[in-house]
């Protein structure tokens, strides 16, 4: 490794480190504080388990669209959704099989199938827009308030509620103030981290001549998406599979929501041609994957090791497609 690259490769590497720590600080925190102010379980199984598990993604898009690097935010997005289910799932199921049988679960993969698909005919004309972005956020807010309500509404007899009630429960301990403190500090370190990562990774990507779409898509995703699969290995091994894979569901539906919506209005550009015919329809393959695995045509769904084995094996089929795309270029 020449002189050049030390600096970045530390302040990515020492930063992803940092971002996983403080990811599960931010998520710690939150939870002890909604819990103390009374919120419902299930409501903070979606805020802060579901789409705070994307805090990540979040600071990295901000960041990088500040420092005129929206491909990497763009990248960062579409990647975190195929690292989900490619790696996050697949690895999750190779170590315990997740077997799905909330009914809430079922309600939630159809619409994140229909949000995909939804967000890649928005940017079909290659354009991310601070239109497309203004789109984005009102989808998520009425995506936010639609699941807030059927989580009021799910049974007590379904799985996901005690899954949802046990995840809480562990927050329970810290005070208020800890919990503030740990929520407004979890939330600091993120944005150095992430600030430590986007500058390494567009070094890096300048010294190799890579794009920054490339390095989002593959070390930036990587990374951004390891409290996710930290989260899901803990809930797999908890027999928690519905909320594991709601987890997943939510992460991905901010990641096109929020994590999208972040380079369209700070950052309005043109999107890779790679990114628009290739990742994104990558992106929609995975979730129709997950989709046909978790839904169950009679009884309940069971994705195994040998699903596992196809979902992981797909994502490294596609890094190294990523690769070779690379080099060619």
């Amino acid at each position: 490794m020449t002189t050049t690259l030390i600096l970045p490769t530390l302040a990515l590497l020492v930063g992803l480190a940092l971002l996983v720590w403080s990811s599960d600080i931010f998520i710690d925190g939150a939870a002890s504080t909604a819990i103390h102010l009374s919120i419902s379980p299930l409501i903070i199984g979606v805020v802060v388990l579901g789409f705070g598990t994307s805090m990540p993604e979040v600071v990295v898009a901000v960041l990088a669209s500040i420092d005129n690097s929206p491909g990497l935010a763009i990248g960062n997005a579409v990647g975190s959704n195929i690292a989900n289910i490619g790696l996050v799932l697949g690895i999750t199921a190779l170590i315990a099989p997740i077997v799905v049988k909330s009914s809430l679960i079922k309600r939630e993969l159809p619409v994140l199938l229909a949000i995909t698909i939804g967000a890649y005919l928005l940017v079909l004309d290659g354009h991310l827009s601070l239109m497309d972005g203004v789109i984005l956020v009102v989808a998520l807010v009425l995506v936010m308030f639609w699941m807030i309500k059927v989580n009021k509404e799910v049974s007590v007899t379904d799985p996901i509620h005690d899954e949802t009630t046990h995840a809480i429960e562990s927050h329970a301990e810290h005070t208020l103030k800890k919990g503030l403190i740990l929520l407004v500090g979890g939330l600091i370190i993120l944005m150095i981290s992430a600030k430590m990562m986007v500058w390494g990774a567009v070094e890096i990507a300048v010294f190799f001549g890579v794009s920054e779409v490339v390095i989002g898509l593959t070390i930036i995703a990587i990374g951004t998406s390891l409290p996710e699969l930290a989260a899901a290995i803990a809930a797999a091994r908890k027999n928690e599979a519905d909320l594991m894979i709601g987890n997943i569901v939510g992460s991905n539906l901010f990641n096109i929501l929020a994590v999208l919506a972040v380079p369209a209005i700070l950052a309005p550009s043109m999107l890779d041609k790679d990114v628009l015919y290739l990742d994104m329809p990558v992106m929609i393959g995975f979730t129709i994957a997950m989709l046909l695995l978790a839904l169950p045509r009679k009884g309940k769904a069971s994705i195994g090791t040998f699903k596992g084995l196809l979902l992981t094996g797909g994502f490294v089929a596609y890094l190294v497609t990523l690769y070779f795309r690379t080099t060619a270029a």
